[in-house]
């Protein structure tokens, strides 16, 4: 995952800072210069590594600090601070036309940098919230990209405009628009060709599409893993056809995360989205403070708030309101633990959501090490082998259907005993806490089961807790 490296080595330096009751100008210059060498090894820009340290420095060496009563929490406050203020100040969004006007907005990307899918899921999330997105496949060069782009559109509810035997990408750019007129579609994303590096055919056809029809938003998709390199492929593109903003995609992969720090202080335009993973869905909007407290190991909340309201239907809904009062009343059976695992796995699982949350001191390796995604499925599995009467019902549970449970479940009867004793366990803890239990839920509220294998340095290890 995207800063992984990065956040572990900021945790480290803060976690020297906190260890001393006041700092000096020397404590400061120390811990800062283990910053710049954990942002030099994430491939940020070097020209914004040490404009970013003198901002710091400047703020950080002062009277305020020096004396404060927690100092070392001051200066991660102005990290934080500056972080933001390196990839913001603000999150951007996609402007479109007023009225019923079309929107034209132009895709444009190296050739791997995943433009075609990041078109798709960006098509797919403006169809949820309103708009009819229409795709056009102007990339009449890569073998397949045509069809790539019908199979995604068709993943997503999309409609995908094509131009059969048209090898011209003006010419089909200016028969989306037409197609999109009249059959009412308010945004249009143009599908273009990339290459595996910047040429100039390419740049001249962009510009031909560009003065050919009217594009309202140029919109530049960057692969995450390449590094800095994606900050001086934003640049180029920015120089030669102008761009209105930039997607980071496979920001999930295993990169540095140079680019988000970078992309806007080099080039001026913002980072809209972030593509988090290879399902169609796993696209998410740039927030830069939001960005900033994952790098510092804060978590977060918001995100996970969004992603949650975003994948949960009226179904879900419902089922969510009837669990919230199931707890305000300290009642709640197996069923609804089964419905909170549905809602976790349509966030990205378990994992996925520990990820958003404070680290809580932890490590990557050691959060990893703490999230036991195999022991949540064999405690899934116990309650699958219930019966419904038993689910709604667990005082039925009988040595007896214990045995049964264990059996159909592939568990021992032991798992299954310490399982159903956990359960009992926060049943009489929601019980006697009626603020917990009256709290609204947006995430799973049996996560301690299974979550973590003792001894792993996971508060939440050995089940039977209440993390959210």
């Amino acid at each position: 995952m995207a800063f992984e490296s990065l956040s572990e080595k900021l945790s480290r330096v803060f976690r020297k800072l906190s260890g001393k009751g006041k700092l000096s100008e020397e404590d400061v210059k120390s811990a800062l210069k283990e910053v710049k060498i954990a942002l030099l090894e994430a491939d940020v820009n070097f020209k914004v590594v040490k404009q970013f340290i003198a901002s710091i420095q400047e703020r950080a060496v002062g009277e305020e600090v020096m004396n404060g009563l927690n100092p070392a929490q001051q200066v991660i406050k102005i990290v934080n601070e500056e972080m933001i203020r390196l990839m913001g100040p603000e999150g951007a969004e996609l402007a479109f036309q007023p009225g019923k006007a079309i929107t034209v907005i132009m895709m444009v990307g190296l050739q791997g940098s995943g433009k075609t899918t990041t078109a798709s899921k960006l098509a797919g999330k403006l169809l949820k919230k309103g708009k009819r997105p229409l795709l056009a496949a102007l990339d009449v060069y890569r073998p397949g990209a045509v069809k790539q782009l019908q199979v995604n559109g068709e993943k997503v509810g999309v409609p995908v405009f094509t131009l059969e035997g048209s090898k011209e990408p003006v010419k089909i750019a200016q028969a989306a628009l037409e197609h999109a007129e009249q059959y009412k579609n308010d945004v249009v994303f143009l599908d273009t060709a990339g290459r595996l590096q910047i040429d100039d055919d390419m740049m001249q056809e962009l510009e031909d599409i560009k003065k050919a029809v009217t594009v309202h938003q140029t919109i530049l998709v960057v692969d995450a893993m390449t590094g800095q390199e994606a900050v001086n492929v934003a640049q180029t593109f920015n120089d030669r056809i102008g761009v209105d903003g930039v997607i980071l995609s496979k920001m999930d992969g295993d990169t540095r995360g140079g680019a988000a720090l970078s992309v806007k202080a080099v080039t001026g335009k913002p980072i809209l989205y972030v593509g988090m993973g290879e399902k169609l869905s796993d696209l998410e909007q740039f927030y830069p403070d939001r960005m900033a407290s994952r790098i510092l190991g804060m978590g977060d909340i918001l995100t996970l708030i969004d992603k949650a309201q975003e994948n949960m239907d009226e179904a879900d809904e419902k089922a969510n309101a009837e669990m919230s009062q199931k707890l305000k009343k300290g009642k709640f059976d197996f069923n609804d633990y089964l419905e909170s695992m549905k809602q976790m796995r349509k966030m990205g699982g378990i994992g996925a959501v520990m990820k958003m949350m404070p680290n809580m001191g932890l490590s990557a390796d050691e959060l990893e090490g703490a999230i036991d995604e195999k022991k949540m499925a064999r405690m899934e599995a116990i309650v699958l082998s219930m019966t419904p009467e038993e689910r709604a019902n667990p005082k039925l549970l009988s040595p007896q259907r214990k045995y049964r449970i264990a059996k159909g479940s592939g568990n021992d009867i032991a798992d299954v005993n310490r399982f159903i004793k956990q359960f009992r366990q926060m049943q009489e803890m929601v019980k006697k806490m009626p603020g917990l239990a009256g709290r609204k839920h947006h995430g799973n509220p049996f996560g301690g089961f299974g979550m973590g294998r003792r001894g792993s340095g996971n508060p939440f290890a050995g089940g039977g807790r209440f993390p959210f």
